[in-house]
């Protein structure tokens, strides 16, 4: 289950990772409390062939399977309307993956959700990061394969008041234009090169193939542009992190 900001898309996947059955989509539902989230996830499921357990990648800080932060999610119309205090303290310290495996009786892991989608890329070998450019933008850290401790880059503060969501989310992409965007996607991707020092950065997102060729070019060899099925096909995988 890949639970974004504007859409949720599930499918079952075999034991190594291969996609089973053609994966069902929904728009996420607003305002979103988290039973409202479950019972959305139960329904995309019954759509589905029999699963022996879930993976959900969700936006936000998720640890242990608890829900610290979930930005989107605590909005009364999503990203950019206004937040509604009732959802916050509702998400705040949310078991999602406890409740989630006792409404579909089965186990389950709940992670952010770029730490799904680079689950599905990683090579294992060195230090790789992953950062997903859909409503907002994800990211996720690995260390020799193994998940490092999340940092929510995406509330971090950019320029002009701007976080990163704001500044290479899809609101700005739709407001400037793909050309521009993409310049601004290059510019956090060099800022946050001289902070990771990676040994590999994956790109991906539904937004990733929106950037320009010339910007392509200019991201650097380290740069690798990954397919938005990844957040998927990353379900199985992160089992193993």
């Amino acid at each position: 289950m890949d639970c974004g900001g504007g859409g949720i898309k599930a499918s079952v996947l075999g034991s190594k990772g291969t996609i089973k059955a053609p994966p069902v989509r929904t728009a996420t539902p607003y305002p979103l409390p988290p039973q409202l989230l479950i019972e959305t996830i139960s329904d995309l499921a019954s759509y589905l062939p029999a699963a022996d357990r879930v993976t959900v990648g969700m936006p936000g800080m998720i640890r242990h399977g608890v829900v610290v932060a979930t930005p989107h999610y605590v909005t009364k119309d999503g990203p950019r309307s206004k937040v509604i205090p009732d959802l916050v303290d509702q998400w705040e310290r949310f078991d999602m993956q406890r409740e989630l495996s006792n409404a579909l009786d089965m186990p389950a892991l709940v992670l952010n959700d770029a730490e799904v989608a680079g689950a599905g890329v990683i090579t294992g070998q060195g230090l790789e990061m992953i950062v997903t450019l859909g409503t907002g933008l994800g990211n996720a850290v690995f260390d020799g394969g193994r998940l490092a401790p999340h940092v929510e880059i995406s509330q971090g503060p950019v320029r002009w008041g701007l976080t990163y969501d704001d500044y290479v989310g899809e609101h700005e992409r739709l407001r400037l234009g793909d050309a521009h965007w993409s310049r601004r996607v290059r510019r956090v991707v060099s800022g946050l090169r001289a902070m990771y020092m990676w040994d590999r950065l994956y790109l991906g997102g539904g937004n990733s193939r929106r950037i320009t060729p010339g910007h392509r070019a200019r991201l650097g060899d380290d740069v690798v542009i990954v397919p938005n099925d990844a957040g998927i096909r990353g379900g199985v995988r992160a089992w193993q992190l």
